[in-house]
């Protein structure tokens, strides 16, 4: 296998049933670090939570990237190209620098040049790409490591990293059939990546007591938002302070972050927070965290792309996001028609999103995913056919069903006056099947090329 296409076939042919069917736990992805000898010999930040986790590796890759550090950064999932998980210096590293550490990775897998006497090791797809990823950032030379969770945390792969610094954000239900049925339950699973002695930033607003009690068993050093760090804003700018008892440090006047939506406020606060709890391994000044802020770039979370009519691509999925989602729709103002470019999971609570953003939407242009876990569009439809039937004054406004998210975002187009608005949200096969050959330019000529 020389591509990094021909790993990832790999990855999937090892264990195409994910994580069922396989003891669950961090044992196996920590043997095969061990005889990889995985270390990260730098800071390490890692972030869970169940939305924020993107925005709040971005704002922070980018006031380390404008204090002069060269950043690593693993994220999940990609909107486009595997690449997109691992970034060198605010880049995505070549596919051909992927390749070394998934040959590495399956080496101690195999166990040949091993001496622990325990043989072939099994990897779901997320824990063999993941070790590959962090050998990656492990060999290029760099200053600080921004570690996303793809799922949970005390059992996620990640965690096989101490971190210097863990970042819990926002806090809600998705995955429960993996994470728990609740929210306490979500965060005793999010909460696992605390170590004893290190700074843990919760930046929920409201967190379950399960963090707030394993911060105490472990003995983290816990930063609440609202208790240990505050912000405030008006129209114009916001401004951020730490409690005394944590240095006390301020910003004021500060832009608001590039990355749009009134909840990126909670998210930079977490981020701020991580800033000053690593200062004395990593100083930044208030320079960088002004530009790093205004200049940080994420595809996909409230995106609004230049056009008419207006597109808003946003990776929305799940109840919480989704209604940070409608939030942001009325703050745009007035628009005679919303489209919705719309696919999702078949295990996400279809009921709880309709209920915030279903007012907002005028017609439903529903598609496809290529993965098998997906909702088909005839499903969404018959879905939302139902909802609208116990809605006040509901009615069906399903405009089309379609094979591929780029089709029914031309099928939006064609509807679409140029005063209108076309939102895609749902997934991240959803905005990424729009981006494929990057941001479209919304005009029907150009989508029926």
């Amino acid at each position: 296998m020389n591509t990094l296409s021909e790993w990832l076939a790999h990855c999937e042919r090892l264990h195409p049933q994910g994580i069922s069917g396989i003891e669950l736990g961090l044992d196996r992805v920590q043997r095969v670090a061990q005889r990889m000898q995985l270390k990260l010999a730098c800071p390490v930040i890692t972030v869970a939570g169940t939305n924020g986790k993107g925005s709040t590796c971005a704002m922070l890759e980018a006031i380390y990237g404008e204090a002069g550090y060269r950043t690593g950064v693993y994220t999940s999932p990609h909107l486009v190209r595997f690449e997109e998980r691992c970034r060198v210096a605010g880049e995505a590293v070549d596919a051909k620098a992927l390749v070394p550490g998934f040959a590495e990775v399956e080496a101690a897998r195999l166990g040949a040049a091993s001496d622990d006497g325990l043989g072939e090791v099994q990897l779901t797809y997320f824990e063999f790409t993941t070790l590959a990823i962090l050998r990656t950032l492990a060999a290029s030379g760099i200053d600080v490591a921004i570690l996303e969770v793809g799922l949970g945390g005390r059992l996620d792969a990640v965690n096989i990293v101490d971190p210097d610094c863990a970042v819990i954000t926002c806090i809600a239900l998705d995955h429960m059939a993996l994470l728990g049925p609740d929210r306490e339950a979500i965060g005793y699973e999010k909460a696992g990546i605390m170590r004893t002695g290190r700074p843990v930033v919760v930046s929920d607003p409201v967190p379950p007591q399960s963090v707030l009690d394993r911060a105490l068993e472990v003995g983290a050093s816990l930063w609440r938002l609202g208790k240990d760090f505050h912000f405030a804003g008006d129209q114009q700018q916001w401004g951020w302070a730490m409690h005394p008892s944590h240095g006390g440090r301020r910003y004021s006047g500060l832009a608001y972050p590039a990355l749009r939506g009134a909840n990126q406020l909670v998210n930079a606060s977490g981020v701020l927070a991580a800033i000053e709890a690593l200062r004395p391994r990593l100083p930044v000044t208030a320079q960088a965290v002004r530009n790093g802020l205004a200049m940080v770039e994420l595809p996909g979370r409230f995106q609004i792309v230049p056009g008419t009519p207006t597109l808003v691509l946003d990776v929305a999925h799940n109840p919480h996001s989704v209604a940070a989602l409608a939030e942001n729709l009325d703050a745009m103002g007035y628009y005679p028609t919303t489209h919705a470019v719309f696919g999702a999971m078949a295990d996400k609570d279809l009921g709880a999103m309709l209920e915030r953003i279903g007012p907002l939407i005028d017609r439903w242009h529903l598609t496809d995913l290529p993965l098998p876990r997906a909702s088909t569009a005839d499903t969404l439809a018959e879905q939302l056919d139902a909802h609208a039937a116990t809605a006040p004054g509901g009615k069906s406004r399903v405009a089309g069903r379609h094979a591929t998210p780029m089709e029914a975002l031309r099928a939006a187009v064609s509807l679409a006056d140029p005063a209108d608005r076309i939102v895609v949200f749902g997934s991240f096969f959803t905005v990424g099947g729009v981006l494929q050959n990057g941001v479209p330019r919304l005009s029907a000529k150009h989508l029926a090329a």
